[in-house]
């Protein structure tokens, strides 16, 4: 499953606010590889970054998560409201994980 993170926390909120976000969790959970796309461009108010953990840690040990995003994990508070909630994403994230840095000059940026 690939969706840019500020779709997923979209996709997340209305299925709360619709009563079906058990339903949408279990998609979510079925994904053998989840990927959030563009971690970086908007932040995420307090409802959302809830939901966005609950989606990351309930995937923790159990299935795959791909992020990507240009920003190092210190800078993460300021994507999210709260910087235990950050924290506690990033541990689970990084958790036995293989982190790949590709912070090198943009393709289209050099080539454009």
């Amino acid at each position: 499953m690939f969706k840019p993170a500020a779709t997923l926390a979209t996709m997340l909120v209305e299925a709360k606010d619709s009563k079906e976000l058990l339903k949408l969790e279990r998609k979510i959970q079925k994904a053998d590889l989840l990927i959030i796309d563009e971690l970086s461009y908007l932040s995420f108010n307090r409802h959302q970054s809830e939901l966005l953990f609950k989606v990351i840690s309930d995937r923790a040990e159990k299935a795959s998560v791909i992020i990507s995003t240009n920003l190092e994990f210190s800078r993460w508070t300021e994507l999210f409201e709260s910087p235990t909630l950050t924290a506690a994403l990033v541990d689970r994230l990084t958790f036995r994980s293989h982190i790949l840095n590709m912070n090198n000059p943009s393709y289209r940026m050099e080539n454009g």
